[in-house]
């Protein structure tokens, strides 16, 4: 068993022999492409979502020095048509580049000594290749292949660590793109190579216009294309692991879920599912995982409109994003939307492509974002959450004209993003008054169904001694007619099923004296 080449299955069988979602569908998708124009691949994701994990079931998958057969058996990439084909067929070199920038820290030669280790390693297995002066990777790679007829697969784990963290020095950065090129964009690529499988955080930098490796086909959290459902965790598979532990989906899915991946709608967090089902509680994991230093020096800054997005996100608003500008490199932010672009890459925003908008997910990454604020500067949201939690706190002890105030401050510190024209406007200002209360509260937004306009219905959280809040809103009119209009109608959906203490609150704003006012209807209902 080899370091870099020949390195078996035991990876794997490590994950299969503990509780093992079955993500083995990415393989007949991987083997499709094997030995063709698209036999390279690059899959970015967040941390934590799995990619590790399926580098090294590629390896098990793919490595001849192994017989991996058991391991998949009962697995979905079994029943293809194409599982026996290609099953222990390859020589496979799997790289986790972590270990290169861990070891290698500050070092300028880091690329060559990468070449360095696993020519030594390809060598060990074919001591009878020749190695010359001056041969690279690549050249001995092309020579075996030339005397044995074998095909080469290739795995690089967290392939943009060097630029991630070495980008900063470019005669590193270059060296390492220039191996790249070198190994799968050379004339002899294809007749060394069956397939070549490369994951990061970040998509493969753009020069220009154009990739830096631009034969790859590329799978990321904006454009995932058929792999949504490989990486992450469904729904549906969700489901299964609460049914086995016996736990509530709701909480999970509050804390973990959020994430729209192409066609995928409902994606979870599963590094941090699998240690809620562990610890038996949901909390913050993925956060431990990673420091948000680097979230704070993006939120920070100064690009006209980022902090009044990420204010409206903080809200449960949704933004609009291009992302078509970023050049993949965290060191190159130039505009707002490669802030948000980068944020999307790393996890701590969702992207919904059909809508081209994002938004914050969930709970455990709603915390991380709050956390990465208070760590900064920016003193007029600490401001603005510091006042929500009054508001709410006047809000439930039934003092109306504080409220009015309060919504009159916040719609005041928010011009810039929030001019009323109607309803829905209202709503806007509402949810980012109520900020704070998503602490404890979990928030929702209702369009106007026919039976009234927008609503915002906050229902407490577990272990949340708070009453129910279902928020009428009215404009140019009155909050009186914003609470007959609650009590003449049904209940929002949203809150059909709660069973505490409610509380009604009637919200108008006046048009021609700029102000708000508030009705509260302190009969508190016990359903």
């Amino acid at each position: 068993m080899g370091i870099y080449i020949n390195k078996g299955n035991s990876d794997f069988r490590d994950i299969v022999a503990h509780e093992y979602v079955d993500k083995t569908s990415l393989i007949p998708h991987i083997n499709a492409m094997l030995n063709s124009e698209s036999r390279y691949s690059c899959v970015t994701r967040c941390r934590r979502f799995g990619k590790s994990m399926a580098a090294k079931m590629l390896c098990a998958y793919y490595d001849k020095s192994c017989d991996s057969r058991e391991l998949f058996r009962g697995l979905e990439a079994e029943w293809d048509e194409t599982f026996e084909t290609y099953l222990n067929k390859y020589y496979v070199i799997s790289i986790d580049m972590t270990d290169f920038t861990t070891k290698y820290r500050g070092e300028r030669e880091i690329v060559k000594r990468i070449q360095n280790r696993i020519i030594d390693d390809v060598l060990n297995v074919f001591p009878q290749t020749n190695k010359k002066d001056d041969d690279d990777l690549m050249d001995i790679l092309y020579r075996v292949s030339e005397s044995t007829g074998e095909r080469f697969f290739m795995i690089i784990d967290e392939w943009d660590a060097i630029l991630r963290e070495m980008g900063s020095d470019e005669y590193i950065t270059t060296a390492y793109v220039d191996l790249l090129r070198r190994l799968f964009k050379g004339s002899g690529s294809n007749t060394v190579f069956s397939g070549a499988y490369l994951t990061g955080i970040l998509p493969i930098k753009k020069y220009n216009t154009e990739s830096a490796l631009n034969n790859f086909c590329e799978y990321s959290m904006i454009d995932p294309a058929f792999l949504a459902s490989c990486y992450g965790f469904t729904e549906e598979e969700v489901k299964m692991l609460t049914e086995r532990h016996n736990v509530s989906m709701n909480d999970l899915k509050m804390w973990y879920d959020g994430y729209n991946i192409g066609c995928e709608k409902s994606i979870y967090n599963p590094y941090s599912v699998m240690k809620a089902l562990q610890r038996g509680v949901c909390k913050s994991y993925w956060s431990t995982t990673g420091a948000y230093d680097s979230v704070n020096t993006y939120i920070q800054m100064n690009y006209e409109g980022l902090k009044d997005d990420i204010i409206r996100m903080l809200a449960g608003e949704h933004v609009y994003v291009d992302t078509t500008e970023f050049r993949n490199d965290m060191r190159a932010v130039r505009s707002k939307n490669d802030v948000l672009t980068v944020l999307i890459h790393l996890g701590y925003l969702a992207y919904d492509g059909d809508a081209q908008e994002c938004y914050i997910p969930n709970k455990e990454v709603a915390d991380e974002m709050n956390n990465a604020i208070r760590a900064t500067t920016w003193e007029p949201l600490v401001k603005t959450i510091q006042n929500s939690k009054s508001l709410l706190e006047a809000t439930i002890s039934g003092r109306e004209q504080a409220v009015a105030r309060g919504i009159d401050q916040a719609h005041d510190e928010n011009t810039s993003i929030l001019s009323y024209n109607d309803e829905n406007s209202l709503a806007c200002v509402l949810s980012v008054a109520y900020i704070w209360a998503r602490n404890e509260y979990i928030i929702h937004r209702e369009y106007a169904t026919g039976k009234g306009y927008a609503d915002l219905v906050m229902i407490p959280r577990r272990n949340v001694n708070k009453p129910a809040l279902v928020v009428e809103l009215k404009f140019n009119n009155t909050a009186d007619t914003a609470i007959d209009q609650i009590k003449r109608k049904e209940y929002p959906s949203k809150i059909s099923e709660y069973t505490g203490d409610i509380l009604l609150v009637g919200i108008n704003y006046d048009k021609e004296t700029k102000q708000h006012t508030c009705k509260i209807d302190t009969t508190i209902r016990c359903r």
